[in-house]
């Protein structure tokens, strides 16, 4: 008998990477991966950055070109999006009513942008951010300059948004709920670093403010009235609040859940033969020990590769050390490590924020838990050597720019 084939569902970066993992490890049997969207799998980082300020085109998004997939034969089906998952019979449901049979399935279904009840939000130029598709209309509003751009969300999407508005030569306007934005990512000193980044270029902050309803004129947005009461005039308002696990699906199959699909380290669901990667896996990280869930798109990257060796019988954990990086006007930033662990830590910092040339480090028990580095090149792979080897660090060591990150390393 002819083996069901392996069904990816999810058209993004931890679903192509998935598949391209399964042909590049030995795979010859049937891969079929289906995607909501019409467009083939792409990398989301471009769509706030480098593809929303033209800097990119539309080649540098997919994760792989699209005859990759006829040449691999992974048959692809866009714009189909599942609506249902039998584990017991090992099916897939289509919206359109087409039964697919798997022999494993992997749940890479992302997540979805927060949405806000607010009066007003389904006015002309009101907006969420996530898809290829947002990023366009965003770009096409913003790229003339001179429009009124209201950001709602002080967070790495709102701030990377914000900057890219601001670039364009509009007046931009950023909400948030924090005092300081990014505080609750990496606490107020660098919060405000990125704060006054933006204040220098002319980005505008009310904090810690909400909108209370989006107001506007035949349809169209004109204005923003906050929560006390100012009135921000408006063409453009972003709701860039987060994202919530798109579980949708592997709630008909009855998998377990919390904060996403649970899943183990090597990315098996509580169902046999069903895995989960990406933004919706909440996996059991061997680090730390707890489970946690990842957005960005390196989790996405390893997870996606973890999880095709899994479905394929191999001894594959998802165990390396968290990444992610942003670019906001001339400033780089990468961060690797666990944000639990850092919670609550006084960074240590080598180098000038003044100067804009800094590593931050979160140190804990005497072992770095985290390291962010801004405007400094080739530093990322000594800071996850000593994150995840668990390094004892000397304090005075680790801030002097005189001593290489390597020699902190054991030999």
């Amino acid at each position: 008998m002819t083996q069901e084939p392996m069904v990816i569902v999810g058209g993004g970066l931890a679903g192509a990477t998935a598949a391209k993992t399964l042909r590049a490890d030995g795979y010859d049997g049937g891969i079929l991966l289906l995607g909501a969207e019409e467009r083939i799998p792409y990398l989301r980082p471009p769509l706030s950055k480098e593809f929303l300020l033209g800097k990119a085109n539309e080649d540098a998004v997919p994760v792989v070109p699209e005859g990759w997939y006829s040449e691999h034969d992974v048959e692809l089906l866009l714009g189909s999006r599942a609506a249902g998952i039998d584990p017991a019979a090992h099916r897939v449901t289509t919206a359109d009513g087409r039964v697919l049979p798997y022999s494993k399935l992997l749940l890479a279904t992302g997540s979805q942008p927060r949405h806000l009840r607010l009066p007003g939000s389904e006015l002309d130029g009101a907006m969420t951010f996530r898809t290829f598709d947002d990023s366009l209309k965003l770009q096409s509003l913003i790229k003339g300059g001179g429009r009124n751009v209201i950001m709602i969300g002080s967070g790495w999407i709102g701030m990377e948004l914000a900057a890219a508005a601001r670039t364009y030569e509009n007046n931009v306007t950023l909400l948030g709920l924090e005092d300081i934005p990014l505080s609750a990512a990496i606490g107020p000193e660098l919060g405000k670093y990125f704060q006054q980044l933006h204040t220098a270029q002319g980005v505008s902050f009310r904090l810690p403010a909400s909108a209370a309803a989006i107001e506007g004129t035949d349809g169209r947005v004109t204005a923003v009235r906050t929560n006390t009461g100012e009135i921000l005039p408006a063409d453009v308002v972003v709701i860039a609040v987060g994202v919530v696990p798109d579980t949708a699906l592997a709630e008909t199959g009855g998998l377990a859940l919390r904060n996403g699909i649970l899943a183990d380290a090597s990315l098996r669901t509580s169902a046999p033969d069903v895995f989960a990667a990406g933004d919706v896996a909440n996996a059991l990280h061997p680090f730390t020990g707890e489970h946690q869930r990842s957005e960005h798109w390196a989790n996405a990257l390893n997870g996606g590769k973890v999880a095709a060796r899994s479905m394929l019988g191999q001894d594959a954990v998802l165990d390396v050390v968290p990444y992610f990086y942003t670019d906001q006007f001339s400033t780089s930033m990468e961060y690797s490590g666990f944000p639990a662990l850092s919670s609550g830590l006084v960074p240590l910092i080598r180098g000038s924020l003044e100067e804009g040339s800094f590593i931050a480090f979160w140190v804990r028990e005497g072992q770095v838990v985290a390291g962010m580095s801004v405007n400094q090149s080739r530093v990322q792979k000594p800071i996850k050597a000593l994150i995840a080897g668990r390094v004892q660090v000397d304090r005075a060591r680790l801030i002097d720019a005189g001593t290489a990150l390597e020699d902190l390393l054991p030999r």
